[in-house]
């Protein structure tokens, strides 16, 4: 793919984002993910592969499996008009991009925050903890503590993977994604089988995750908001999370809005952590405001790692697809 072509694909895929958010539809590829990813984890432990060789596999068949989808239909579609195989790429980028939905969802919950119900309700679409009985500070905190998370995983790597990589990359990594959220559990079912979805993911996020820290601490000095605090607070809190990757994003969040985030956080109505992220006379009593600052934050930060995908993008001409 010549080198105009590949980012009028990374531009048109970013703005269909950004406009209409992730489109709904039964055959959208994370769901195909899923059912792909289940149907096989049922035949292999149906045989009794249901350890690391059994994972092995699991995930060659999972991975390997949505790239043979994509390049088939993309085959298929480049016999009838080269133009039709493009518009099957932007129409798979746009999917797989989240950024806008991302946002989306942050804004449902600032829209609700003076209903607590639906703030809750809201909230619990992006978040796995306990939310029913959340005050409003943190239903704020939890809200941007999911958008810190998931700057990393679903902004960054997918969209770098696209502009470096082209569209293997791309579905290579939310393959990858769907199987840790799917096996990647330290339980007796998983903790063996899904060793290679969780590694694996771990992987792919280990060098954006950490990238994320200077590309929040510039979001922040264009936004005037507290650059300063950001690599500070990203090496002293990044460990509060057990994730190797995500708590460097979220704590660096923290640090350019200058907020506490963490504090209690139930899960099944257990207690797992009191600890708050960030420094003592930071506010921890979020609102509104807070929440909207956070958005614009995350904006700019998508938009800069589209920049930096943007200049990284002439690599992908030396890739042998």
């Amino acid at each position: 793919m010549e080198l105009g072509t590949h980012v009028a694909l990374i531009l048109v895929a970013c703005l269909l984002d950004l406009r209409f958010g992730d489109p709904v539809y039964a055959l959208h590829p994370i769901r195909v993910l899923g059912a792909w990813s289940l149907w096989w984890e049922r035949q292999l432990f149906a045989v009794g592969l249901n350890g690391y060789l059994g994972g092995a596999l699991h995930w060659l068949l999972v991975v390997g499996g949505a790239l043979a989808a994509w390049w088939g239909v993309r085959y298929g579609l480049g016999q009838i008009h080269p133009w039709a195989a493009w518009l099957w790429d932007v129409f798979l980028a746009y999917s797989l991009l989240c950024l806008g939905d991302l946002l989306a969802h942050g804004r449902r919950v600032l829209d609700a925050l003076d209903d607590l119900v639906t703030a809750r309700r809201r909230l619990s679409m992006l978040v796995g903890r306990d939310t029913d009985h959340l005050p409003r500070d943190g239903v704020v905190r939890a809200t941007i503590e999911s958008l810190a998370e998931n700057l990393t995983d679903g902004v960054l790597t997918p969209l770098w993977a696209l502009c470096l990589f082209g569209l293997p990359g791309l579905i290579a990594v939310k393959a990858v994604s769907s199987l840790d959220s799917m096996v990647g559990y330290k339980n007796d079912r998983y903790r063996r089988f899904g060793w290679a979805g969780a590694r694996s993911d771990d992987l792919a996020h280990w060098l954006p995750a950490r990238l994320s820290v200077p590309l929040i601490a510039a979001a922040a000095l264009l936004l005037r908001l507290h650059p300063r605090l950001v690599w500070a607070a990203a090496r002293r809190y990044h460990a509060l999370l057990p994730s190797p990757n995500s708590g460097w994003s979220e704590a660096a969040v923290a640090g350019a809005l200058r907020v506490r985030l963490l504090g209690p956080i139930r899960y099944g109505g257990e207690l797992v952590t009191e600890v708050f992220m960030g420094d003592a006379d930071w506010p921890a009593d979020l609102n509104g405001t807070d929440l909207r600052r956070a958005l614009r934050l995350v904006l700019v930060c998508g938009l800069l790692t589209l920049a930096v995908g943007l200049a990284l993008a002439p690599l992908r001409i030396w890739m042998p697809w």
